[in-house]
């Protein structure tokens, strides 16, 4: 009797597209912080100079500030310094997030490739997660 079943992704498929993926990922974040950057005021080095900038922000600059720090957490990890959050070496969602639309259209179906793999492993897996009647990761909101 031959039964054939689909196997989970294969996890070496999934590591070198995202080692394909980790340079042109980091271009486009970097690409983006570069220019808001260049669009904000100079930020101070001393703590109250920074203090003084922030509060001297309007909320459009605000917001633009908090996604350079973010965009430069993402890059420092992807060049191997580990942002808060993330396991060294990942790929995170939030850096494909942060480059989608600033990339070109193969570097874009590399992602949408990289996603579908790693959806695919989230169903290989058994993911609970989001399932009626069960509880979340967290434990702390949704039904039990």
């Amino acid at each position: 009797m031959n039964v054939s079943t689909a196997s989970p992704p294969d996890r070496d498929t999934r590591a070198r597209l995202a080692h394909r993926l980790t340079v042109p990922v980091w271009n486009a974040m970097s690409m983006r912080a570069d220019a808001l950057r260049r669009s904000l005021p100079p930020r101070p080095d001393t703590a109250p100079g920074r203090y003084a900038w922030w509060r001297s922000l309007s909320p459009t600059q605000a917001r633009q500030a908090e996604l350079l720090d973010r965009l430069n957490a993402l890059c420092g990890h992807l060049a191997g310094h580990p942002a808060l959050g993330y396991r060294a070496g990942e790929l995170p969602e939030a850096a494909l997030e942060a480059a989608d639309g600033y990339t070109s259209e193969p570097v874009a179906q590399l992602i949408a490739d990289y996603r579908a793999l790693q959806e695919q492993g989230r169903a290989g897996r058994g993911r609970r997660t989001g399932r009626p009647g069960t509880v979340p990761a967290s434990g702390l909101e949704g039904p039990r």
